[in-house]
């Protein structure tokens, strides 16, 4: 199984000053907004990242990156290249959203069935695997109170998480972005939540390519999804439980360091 990380995103809120407390390399790597490669113990977070894609059964990567990705490439081409997979780039040569990036891999995936996820989560190898032994695109889809208790989320901040509905089937119908409160109070223990973590085949470059832009200004993949979606293709959904952590702010550094402590990262 191929998988693709993006990685190009700016990292703005990363980058914004906040109380964390950084050590001098983590604090000049949130300022660079260089979130995979944000030192954790003593590996960059994407080792840990493309150790439990390996340990799911991936065998190959592609990282999506910026024009001017030379840390990612010199640390990955060098000294941190992985036993367990190889490694390969696409650029994305403007940040125009997270379709775009999936894009930018068609070279990289081919015909192929893959998965894509973000450089800044980390998601149990339970989850990936079952991703990959998947009959067809899908997804895993999380209780709210799960992710609170098993990733250590404020239940506000899961509440600003994109919602999905699936039907009888666990076939998914519809992605909500931010729904809001009243939503999750609607739905209650129903809720169900998507991590950004999705496996797709070819069918997903013709939706990525033909999504309009949306409110933020950007081609968005939760909304290339949605309009496949439309368009008969079905993505599959299974219940899904562990931590998932998240590296997209300053404050998230403390926990993922507690949490990674003693782990070891094998890419």
């Amino acid at each position: 199984m191929k998988a693709v990380l993006l990685a190009r995103g700016l990292g703005s809120r990363m980058q914004q000053e906040g109380d964390a407390s950084l050590t001098a390399v983590q604090a000049a790597a949130a300022a660079a907004g260089a979130k995979g490669m944000m030192p954790i113990g003593p590996r960059p977070f994407l080792d840990y990242v493309l150790s439990a894609l390996a340990d799911a059964g991936c065998t190959s990567v592609c990282f999506v990156v910026a024009p001017d990705h030379d840390a990612i490439r010199a640390h990955y081409d060098g000294a941190g290249r992985p036993a367990r997979l190889t490694i390969d780039y696409a650029v994305q040569p403007i940040a125009d959203g997270t379709a775009r990036a999936v894009q930018s891999a068609q070279r990289f995936a081919g015909r192929e069935a893959f998965l894509v996820l973000n450089s800044d989560n980390l998601y149990p190898a339970t989850v990936l695997r079952a991703l990959v032994d998947l009959d067809g695109p899908g997804l895993p889809a999380y209780a709210v109170d799960s992710l609170v208790r098993d990733s250590g989320f404020p239940r506000d901040r899961v509440m600003g998480f994109a919602a999905i509905d699936v039907d009888d089937r666990g076939h998914l119908t519809r992605i909500i972005e931010k729904p809001g409160r009243e939503y999750y109070d609607r739905m209650g223990s129903r809720a169900l939540i998507s991590m950004n973590v999705w496996r797709f085949d070819d069918r997903i470059f013709e939706a990525c390519r033909d999504v309009p832009l949306s409110q933020r200004g950007e081609y968005e993949l939760p909304e290339a999804v949605g309009l496949a979606v439309s368009r008969g293709d079905i993505f599959r959904t299974f219940p899904a439980t562990g931590a998932v952590l998240d590296l997209s702010r300053r404050s998230d550094v403390s926990l993922v360091n507690a949490r990674l402590a003693g782990v070891e990262a094998r890419p």
